[in-house]
C-alpha cells in the first residue's frame, strides 16, 4: 500500500478478531511517554480504545479485512512515528457531503483535537461502538461521526452504494458520498448553527469545495485525491 490507488467497492467484509499487537506490547513505555507529551499539547484529548486493520485485500468490488483493539496512545506513536508496523493499516470511514449544487463540505478540525488545523470530510477513527455482530459497521460509524460533528442525520442525505477505498500509504480512507438535498451555501449555515450550540465541537470551521481551486495542503492527500477524481469525472 506504499502508492495512491482508488477502488471503488460495493462491499465491505471488516471483521474484529483478538488480536495482540506486538508494537503496542514492546514499546508501552516508550509509548506512554509520547502521550503524556501529546497531552501537554493538547490536554483534551484521551487514550479511549480504538480499531485499527490488518490483511486489506481488494478483489471485484469488495474488501475484506481483519480489525483488532488497541489504545488510542499506541496509535497515535503508530501514526506518529511514520507506521513502524507495515502489517497495520489505519482504515476509517469517510461521509462526503454533497450539496445539491455540487459542493463538498469538510469541517476544520479544532485546536483541541489530536487534528487541529486539518481540513477533511467529517470521520473518526474507528472504535468499540462501531462494531455490530463481531464486524466493523463503517456504514454506521459515518452516520455517527456525521451526526456528532455536524449535526446532520441519515434523514438529510441521500447514501450512495458505493465506497471509494482510497489506499495512501499506511492509510484506508473509505468515502461514501452522501447527497443532500440543500445547496452548499444553506448546508454550511446549517451546519455552523449546529457548531455554535456546541461547547466544545469538534469543528471550527466549514469549508466549500466547489473545484479544484478550493483544495488547499491543509487537506489529506487522499481526500484531495477523491476530490480530484469526483470532479474530474463530472
Amino acid at each position: 500500500m506504499s502508492s495512491l490507488v482508488i477502488h471503488r467497492v460495493t462491499t465491505l467484509d471488516l471483521a474484529v478478531r483478538p488480536i495482540v499487537w506486538p508494537f503496542a506490547e514492546e514499546r508501552r513505555a516508550e509509548i506512554t511517554a509520547h502521550f503524556a507529551e501529546k497531552q501537554r499539547e493538547r490536554p483534551k484529548i484521551w487514550n479511549g480504545r480504538v480499531l485499527l486493520g490488518r490483511g486489506a485485500a481488494f478483489m471485484d468490488g469488495h474488501l475484506a479485512a481483519t480489525y483488532f483493539e488497541t489504545d488510542f496512545a499506541s496509535f497515535l506513536a503508530w501514526r506518529d512515528w511514520g507506521f513502524p508496523d507495515p502489517a497495520v493499516f489505519n482504515g476509517f470511514g469517510m461521509g462526503a457531503l454533497r450539496a445539491s449544487d455540487g459542493a463538498f463540505l469538510m469541517g476544520e478540525m479544532s485546536q483541541h483535537t489530536a487534528n487541529a488545523g486539518r481540513i477533511y470530510f467529517p470521520s473518526g477513527t474507528p472504535d468499540l461502538d462501531d462494531i455490530r455482530d463481531g464486524a466493523l459497521d463503517i456504514r454506521g460509524s459515518v452516520v455517527r461521526e456525521i451526526a456528532e460533528e455536524t449535526g446532520l442525520t441519515a434523514d438529510d442525505y441521500a447514501a450512495e452504494a458505493d465506497w471509494h477505498c482510497v489506499v495512501s500509504g499506511r492509510v484506508i480512507a473509505m468515502i461514501q458520498v452522501l447527497n443532500l438535498d440543500m445547496p452548499g451555501d444553506e448546508a454550511r449555515a446549517r451546519i455552523e448553527a449546529h457548531l455554535a450550540r456546541e461547547a466544545e465541537p469538534e469543528l471550527s470551521a466549514i469549508r466549500l469545495v466547489r473545484g479544484l481551486s478550493d483544495l488547499t495542503p491543509t487537506m489529506p492527500r487522499f481526500v484531495t485525491a477523491f476530490v480530484e477524481q469526483q470532479f474530474a469525472s463530472r
